[in-house]
């Protein structure tokens, strides 16, 4: 071993020689003491992979002098020991290493050389829709029709599977991504090549943080970036400060872990903790269980972090046991953690580690709340949430604004619906769905729905037939002890079944809303509501006809289901009258603490965990079905409108050419703030009257046959036609919301691929303006690459999402940023100028550059390269165009 390090290097055990680990305690540093638990799992992952070349001796200093370089802009490089991708980033991924073997081949390299080295699965978890609800066949008749509507790319990412070494696939119903991680593949201590390390991972969903809970260290990247730590390639990251979160005293009876993560995620967002880690510390941590940190991990990307970490202790090692792992590894876990100094007893303050700053949060001061109406981090306390509603309908449009006008707050909408008549006003619940691994992994939350629906069925309550009512777990245990308690049954009475094993609702496969429902709200205007138990609300994401979205504890989402409205004071208003006329309050039906936890520790068993994990790569017989080609290069079949070979590598050499200034740029869209990637690059409905539905209907294609933009991943051609394609999309050259821009040589309104294509045949470079926070959401590498593939050369921006910004320079895009105090408004933009901005020969990292428009002004920004790494990337074309010249040659 050519390691520096390897006098630190021990068997764990003496009995078993060939197990090794590097032990950390004989660096003999008293710094190592002082970091955070955080820190030291990049520091043990930095001395493990040292070799003077990708990490180096220097690297290792940086991370142990964590206290003095945190705050000077430090470049460290980190290998996580997984990657973890959903099929909707997954399919790209996988498209693109096909892609990859193929221009290494006319390279003259070896196309095999593309090949995962990390290990690496993909979760299908994203594909499933609720198209079918309130039937007792609902799961059955739901996952047929995403076979059928996604067969190719499931053939696809089978062929994968077996072209591709270290890749494992975990089918179609098994449950969502990140719940899957925590109950099944998570080892919070490896056990690979004859070493003990810690487990690690990054994945290409922005929830990938939930694992935080447990003490596995994880974050979102883009795809691009995953692709490249699948082929080898440590992550090149800044440094980060980390602020240590204390949580003290107990939660009240009545508040669910979700109520204390929207208290946690508006603190933090007022704290500013974009770019940094977080990590949970203090007495309070030991009265969550991992199920309450996972949820509180989970929301991570809400509050701009990169990380939110929880030290592993030995509540989680309790959770492995109660999880099904095995035993003796549970035990070599705990002595290995112990052995490293990274078992943490968090009533123990002599443990607590150094920390950038500290921030507190008593969790008794924590109450019931929702946040919305679009956006996760404006919490709303419950007992406020009819008043905050009523207010936001009149306020200007905005985060927090419909701007209704005033004699129209209380119109009526009157449509009959299976042979009844019903009413729909502003605020009327529409859709009800229990979704999302941020609470369907936890089991309090869950059987808190269950006993509530139980009380509520017993008390005479019921749901209106026509509000869409759903239950999407994310793993098949949830659906094992909410039937083994026996609460299922209740649950199933008012409307909550269980539709599918997957993201759904709350990535906006939330299926169709009755045709009666649809034409009441579109005829009245109404400001329709969605309450889901689901991660993000923005505007667009849930359902395009509730425009009001409130993040719920699954009790509230069942409780606001049985209201019928948002516009409702819980404490003096009754959620119903039965039948015998007797008037049902929440606080009647709700249940206590006490209650849930004793149906846990009954019914939340290992047992459970054992069953459904032990044939989880089998069990789903339409999959076993698929046949798959076995070829190693992929036969691309032009007829596909599923997978399709990207642009993105036609006509590479390898050689580099010199990155250029860009000349006369026109600006394609000029945007205010907090532009997600929701905006950018939506993953729901293709739109009849759009770009991509025309091209798919130019295919042969009936709107029956669309599917989703999440789902057409694989094919570039749908894909730059729905980028930008979002109907919220506000856009400041256009009078009202919609996909569309202004074509400033011919001064036409178009929609936004088409001006892109005219601009480009004229050979006209494109930019984007934007404000703070541009890119925020999900880790969406096709917002990135849309963008590319309409010509887009850059954004001018105020701030960016961490990882957005990350997949634009993987794309060879660049990120300009706005010099401190300057933006469009100061600097007198309209967007209606041509940009020149100038590229020097000698590029450094977050250098100034100048910018000159055409009316004679010239000012500055950033160039948010912010390592060189990051322009290595940028001179050639990306980190794709640098994997596939550094594999060939």
């Amino acid at each position: 071993m050519s390691n520096p390090f390897v006098q630190i290097v021990e068997p764990l055990d003496p009995k078993q020689p060939l197990k090794k680990f590097f032990n950390l305690s004989k660096l003999e540093d008293v710094r190592y003491a002082r970091l955070p638990f955080s820190i030291r799992i990049l520091l043990e992952a930095a001395i493990r992979n040292c070799d003077e070349f990708l990490v180096k001796k220097g690297d290792v200093e940086n991370i142990l002098n964590w206290k003095v370089m945190q705050h000077k802009n430090v470049e460290v490089p980190f290998k996580p020991a997984r990657v973890i991708l959903q099929d909707f980033t997954g399919v790209p991924a996988v498209v693109d290493f096909a892609a990859m073997r193929d221009a290494v081949k006319k390279l003259g390299g070896d196309p095999e050389k593309i090949n995962p080295i990390c290990p690496a699965d993909l979760v299908i978890d994203h594909s499933i829709q609720v198209d079918f609800n309130r039937q007792p066949d609902s799961l059955q008749k739901n996952q047929d029709l995403e076979f059928e509507r996604n067969k190719e790319r499931f053939e696809f990412l089978k062929w994968g599977s077996q072209a591709f070494t270290n890749l494992r696939i975990i089918p179609p119903g098994s449950g969502i991504i990140h719940q899957v991680n925590l109950e099944y593949l998570a080892r919070v201590v490896m056990d690979q090549d004859g070493y003990y390390y810690p487990d690690s991972v990054v994945g290409t969903d922005s929830h990938t943080t939930m694992i935080d809970g447990l003490g596995v260290l994880g974050w979102g990247v883009g795809g691009i970036e995953a692709e490249a730590v699948m082929l080898g390639q440590p992550i090149s990251m800044v440094l980060p400060e980390v602020v240590g979160y204390k949580l003290v005293g107990n939660p009240q009876p009545l508040v669910t872990s979700t109520d204390i993560v929207l208290t946690i995620t508006k603190h933090l967002r007022q704290v500013g903790v974009v770019g940094k880690f977080v990590e949970f510390f203090g007495p309070g941590v030991a009265q969550l269980s991992i199920a309450d940190r996972a949820t509180i991990a989970n929301m991570c990307p809400e509050y701009g972090a990169t990380a939110a970490y929880f030290p592993v202790d030995d509540i989680s090692i309790g959770y492995l046991v109660q999880t099904g792992r095995d035993k003796e590894k549970v035990m070599c876990t705990k002595r290995y953690l112990e052995a490293v100094g990274m078992l943490r007893d968090f009533t123990n303050s002599s443990q607590d580690p150094d920390f950038t700053q500290v921030v507190e949060l008593d969790l008794h001061t924590v109450v019931p709340c929702c946040s919305g109406p679009k956006r996760p981090q404006d919490k709303v306390a419950v007992s406020d949430m009819k008043k905050d509603f009523e207010t936001c309908l009149g306020a200007k449009q905005g985060f927090k604004g419909f701007q209704i006008a005033p004699d129209r707050h209380n119109s009526i909408m009157k449509f009959n619906f299976e042979g009844h008549d019903f009413e729909l006003a502003h605020g009327s619940v529409v859709i009800a769905a229990i979704t999302s691994c941020t609470n369907t992994s936890n089991p309090s939350v869950m059987l808190g729905a269950g006993l509530l629906a139980k009380k509520a069925v017993e008390a005479g309550l019921t749901v209106k037939p026509y509000i869409k009512t759903s239950l999407s777990p994310g793993s098949g245990v949830v659906t094992y002890y909410l039937r083994e308690s026996g609460v299922m049954h209740y649950l199933s009475q008012l409307g909550f079944d269980v539709v599918g094993y997957g993201c759904m609702t709350c990535i906006g496969n939330s299926g169709p809303l009755p045709e009666s429902v649809v034409e009441a709200i579109t005829q009245g205007d109404l400001v329709a509501v969605g309450v889901l138990s689901g991660n993000r609300n923005f505007e667009g994401r849930v359902h395009p006809n509730t425009r009001a979205n409130y993040l719920a504890s699954p009790p509230l989402v069942i409780a606001y289901a049985i209201a019928g409205t948002i516009r409702i004071d819980f404490e003096k208003e009754p959620l119903g009258i039965n039948a015998s006329g007797k008037k049902i309050f929440l606080k009647d039906i709700w249940p206590t603490r006490n209650e849930i936890q004793a149906v846990e520790r009954q019914f939340v068993i290992p047992g459970m965990f054992k069953e459904v994990y032990e044939k989880i790569e089998t069990v789903n017989k339409a999959w076993n079905a698929l046949d798959a080609p076995s070829d190693k290069l992929y036969t691309w079949n032009p007829k596909s409108t599923y997978i399709k070979s990207p642009p993105f590598f036609d006509g590479l050499t390898l050689g580099l050419q010199t990155p250029k200034t860009i000349e006369g740029a026109y600006v394609l869209l000029s945007f205010g703030d907090s532009v997600t990637t929701d905006h950018i690059s939506p993953a729901g409905n293709i739109a009849r009257n759009s770009p991509a539905a025309r091209y798919l209907t130019s295919r042969g294609l009936t709107p029956r046959e669309f599917n989703s933009y999440g789902s057409r991943r694989g094919n570039d051609a749908v894909m730059a036609r729905g980028t930008f394609a979002n109907i919220r999309l506000v856009n400041k050259f256009i009078d009202k919301q919609g996909p569309q821009t202004i074509h400033f040589p011919s001064g036409e309104t178009l929609d936004v691929f088409d001006a892109a294509e005219r601009y480009k045949q004229a050979g006209h470079p494109l930019i984007v303006l934007a404000g703070k926070e541009y890119g925020a959401g999900s880790s969406r590498d096709w917002a990135a690459k849309g963008p590319f593939l309409l010509g887009v050369k850059a954004v001018l921006a105020e701030s960016y999402e961490r990882i957005h910004r990350s997949n634009l320079v993987g794309m060879g895009v660049i990120p300009l940023q706005y010099l401190p105090g300057e933006d469009a408004g100061t600097l007198g933009l309209t967007g209606r100028e041509r940009y020149t901005i100038i590229i020097p020969e000698n590029l450094k990292p977050q250098m100034n550059v100048q910018i000159k428009l055409d009316t004679g002004k010239t000012f500055n920004a950033i160039m948010r390269f912010d390592t060189d790494v990051e322009l290595t990337y940028f001179h050639n074309g990306g980190i794709l165009n640098y994997m596939i010249r550094k594999m060939a040659s």
